[in-house]
C-alpha cells in the first residue's frame, strides 16, 4: 500500500512538473512579446530624436569657421593658428566675416529686422557671441635659481589653484575684469587641463564695425598676456528651416610651452520638440516608454523581494537594473551651452540605454541551438578568459610604458601614457606609424615593435582563440550527447507549434492509425498462412506493441529534458519485455546451434 502511495506521488509530481513548465513557457513567451513591443517603442523613441540634417548643419558651420582663410593669408585658418598674431587675424577676418551676414550677395538689404545676422541667409545669430579667457597667475611655479637673473616671472598650466582672479589691464570693462559664472554649464575639459566657468568676459556687438573696432583695441591694450591659458568664443544659431540649434564653441589653448593648440565643439540639437505631426508621435512613443518603465520597475522590485540575495546571482538581472537606471534678452549672449550640453547628455544615455536593451535579447536566446552554444560557450570559458587578460595586461602595459617612455617626447601616438595604450590596440589592428617609431629610436624602436607584434598578436592572441575554441568543442560536444539547457524556448514554441496541427489534422491521423492497424492485422494472417503457432503470434504482436511503445518513450529523438519518474507499471512493462527478449535470444541461440551441426555434419 506504501509503495503504491508511492509510485501515486511520483505521478502527481510529474504531473506538477508539467504544469509548472507550461506555465514558464506562457510566462516566457509574454514576457518576450511584451519586451519587443518595448524595444521598438524605444528604437521609435530613439530614432525620432535624431535628425539627418544635424549633420549637415555641423559641416556647414565648421566649413565656415574652421576652414575659412585669412584674406591674403591662404596658410591662417582656425585649425592652423599658432601665434597670438594668427589668433588677432583670424578674429578679424573670418570670424567678422562669418559672423556677420547683413545683405545679400548682391547687396541689397536681406531683413527688415534691425541688426540681424542670418548666417548663409538661413540661420539666425542668437543673440551676440562671447569671447572668455581664463588666466594663471605669475610665481604659479619656480625658476631655478641660475635662470632667475634672465627670468624672474614664471606662469605654470591651468589649475583651479592657479587661476587668476585679479583685474588687469584698463580695469574698466567686464574684459578687463574678472566675472564669476551665473551658469550651471559644465566645465570644459581642453586638451591641456579642465577649465571652469566665469573669467573675463566680453561680448560682441551686433555692428560689424564696432566689433572690429573692439578687436583692435582689445590686440593693442594687450587684452592676451603671458597668463593666458585659453580663450573661448561662444555662439548660437537657430534654423527654422529644419528645427535645430547650432551651439557652437571655438577653443583656443595657450600652454605653458608657448604656441597655441585649437579645438572645437558643434553641437547640433532640436531643443524645441514637439512642432510637427511627426513629433507628437514621438511624444506618444516617450509616454509608452514612461509606461514600460513603470512596469519594468514594479516588476524588479517584486523580483527582489522574492528572491532576495539570489536576485543579484543572475547577469540578465543586473542588465535589467541598469537599463532602469539609465532611464531616468536680444541684446545679451544667449547661453545654450548648457542646454546642449544636457541634451548631448540625454542623446548618450538614451544610445547606451538602446545598447544594452538589444543586448538583453540574449536571455532569449535558447530557442536557437547555435546562439545558445555560443552563450554556453562565454558562460563556461568566463574564468579562462580572467586568467588571461590578467597575463595579456601585464604584458600589454609593460609594453606600453616602454612605448612611452622612449617614444613619448617625439611620436605623437605615444606623447601619453593613454596615447600609448591605444597606439598598441591600433598595432594589433594593423594601423601603425612604424617610419615614426624608427625615426625616433632606430635601435629600439625595431626591437619594440617586432617582439610586440610576436607575444601580443601571434602568441597572446592565438591563446586566446585557442580557450574559446576548445571550450566551444566541448560543448558541442556536451549537446551531442543531449546535455542541453533545461529550458529551450524555441522546442517549447515548436511543440506548442506541432500540438496545434495535430488539432487541425486529427480526423487524417485517426486514418493513419487505421492503415497501420489495418497493415498489422494483415501481417498476422500472412503469419498464418505460413503456418506459425497462434502462441507464437500473439507473443510476435505484444513483443512489437512494447517496442513500438518503448522507443516511443525512451528512444525518440525528442527526448525530454526535464526528469520523469518511472511508474511501476512501466517498470514491470520493462521486466517483462527483458523476459520476452532473453527467450527469445535463446530461441535464437539453439536455432543457430542446430544450423552449425548440420554445417558440421556435411
Amino acid at each position: 500500500m506504501a509503495e503504491a502511495s508511492r509510485w501515486h506521488r511520483g505521478g502527481a509530481s510529474k504531473h506538477k512538473l508539467h504544469y509548472r513548465k507550461e506555465v514558464e513557457i506562457t510566462t516566457t513567451l509574454q514576457e518576450l512579446l511584451l519586451y519587443f513591443i518595448f524595444l521598438i517603442n524605444l528604437c521609435i523613441l530613439t530614432f525620432g530624436i535624431v535628425n539627418p540634417h544635424m549633420y549637415y548643419l555641423n559641416k556647414v558651420m565648421s566649413s565656415l569657421f574652421l576652414d575659412t582663410s585669412v584674406p591674403g593669408e591662404e596658410r591662417i585658418n582656425f585649425k592652423s593658428i599658432r601665434s597670438i598674431t594668427d589668433f588677432w587675424k583670424f578674429m578679424e577676418g573670418p570670424l567678422l566675416e562669418g559672423l556677420y551676414w547683413d545683405s545679400w550677395y548682391n547687396n541689397q538689404q536681406l531683413y527688415n529686422l534691425k541688426n540681424s545676422s542670418r548666417i548663409y541667409y538661413e540661420n539666425i545669430l542668437l543673440g551676440v557671441p562671447r569671447v572668455r579667457q581664463l588666466k594663471v597667475r605669475n610665481n604659479t611655479c619656480k625658476v631655478y635659481s641660475s635662470f632667475q637673473s634672465l627670468m624672474s616671472e614664471c606662469y605654470g598650466k591651468y589649475t583651479s589653484a592657479n587661476e587668476d582672479l585679479s583685474n588687469f589691464g584698463l580695469q574698466i570693462n567686464t574684459e578687463w575684469r574678472y566675472s564669476t559664472s551665473n551658469t550651471n554649464s559644465p566645465w570644459h575639459w581642453g586638451f591641456l587641463g579642465v577649465y571652469r566657468n566665469g573669467g573675463y568676459i566680453f561680448t560682441l556687438s551686433k555692428s560689424k564695425s564696432e566689433t572690429k573696432n573692439k578687436f583692435i583695441d582689445l590686440q593693442l591694450n594687450s587684452w592676451i598676456t603671458r597668463g593666458t591659458r585659453v580663450i573661448f568664443i561662444d555662439f548660437s544659431v537657430y534654423n527654422a528651416n529644419v528645427n535645430l540649434f547650432c551651439i557652437i564653441r571655438l577653443v583656443a589653448e595657450f600652454p605653458a610651452t608657448g604656441g597655441i593648440l585649437t579645438s572645437w565643439q558643434f553641437y547640433s540639437v532640436k531643443l524645441l520638440r514637439y512642432v510637427s505631426y511627426y513629433d507628437y508621435f514621438i511624444a506618444s512613443c516617450e509616454i509608452t516608454f514612461c509606461i514600460f518603465l513603470f512596469v519594468f520597475t514594479t516588476q524588479e522590485v517584486k523580483k527582489i523581494k522574492e528572491f532576495k540575495s539570489a536576485y543579484f546571482k543572475s547577469i540578465w538581472n543586473w542588465l535589467e537594473l541598469l537599463l532602469l537606471l539609465l532611464l531616468k534678452s536680444t541684446e545679451q549672449y544667449s547661453d545654450f551651452y548648457f542646454l546642449a550640453c544636457w541634451h548631448i547628455y540625454y542623446n548618450n544615455i538614451i544610445a547606451i540605454t538602446i545598447f544594452f536593451a538589444w543586448i538583453k535579447i540574449f536571455k532569449f536566446i535558447s530557442f536557437n541551438k547555435t546562439m545558445s552554444q555560443l552563450s554556453s560557450t562565454v558562460s563556461r570559458c568566463i574564468k579562462d578568459i580572467v586568467g588571461f587578460a590578467i597575463m595579456f595586461f601585464i604584458i600589454f602595459f609593460a609594453y606600453a610604458q616602454l612605448g612611452f617612455l622612449v617614444f613619448g617626447s617625439q611620436v605623437d601616438d605615444f606623447s601619453t601614457f593613454q596615447n600609448s595604450i591605444f597606439a598598441q590596440f591600433r598595432i594589433v589592428l594593423g594601423d601603425f606609424n612604424f617610419a615614426g617609431i624608427q625615426q625616433a629610436n632606430p635601435i629600439l624602436g625595431p626591437i619594440y615593435f617586432i617582439t610586440f607584434i610576436f607575444f601580443v598578436f601571434f602568441v597572446l592572441l592565438n591563446m586566446f582563440l585557442a580557450i574559446i575554441n576548445d571550450t566551444y568543442s566541448e560543448v558541442k560536444a556536451d549537446y551531442s550527447i543531449g546535455r542541453r539547457p533545461d529550458f529551450e524556448l524555441g522546442k517549447m514554441i515548436k511543440q506548442s507549434y506541432k500540438n496545434v496541427l495535430e488539432k487541425f489534422r486529427l480526423k487524417k491521423a485517426q486514418k493513419d492509425e487505421d492503415k497501420k492497424t489495418k497493415g498489422s492485422g494483415d501481417l498476422a494472417e500472412q503469419a498464418r498462412r505460413e503456418g506459425f503457432d497462434e502462441n507464437e503470434i500473439q507473443k510476435a504482436e505484444q513483443m512489437k506493441k512494447w517496442k513500438e511503445r518503448l522507443e516511443k518513450k525512451y528512444y525518440s529523438t525528442e527526448i525530454q529534458d526535464d526528469y520523469q519518474p518511472v511508474t511501476q507499471e512501466e517498470f514491470r512493462e520493462l521486466f517483462l519485455f527483458a523476459v520476452e527478449l532473453e527467450k527469445e535470444l535463446h530461441y535464437i541461440n539453439l536455432k543457430l546451434n542446430q544450423v552449425m551441426r548440420k554445417v558440421s555434419a556435411l
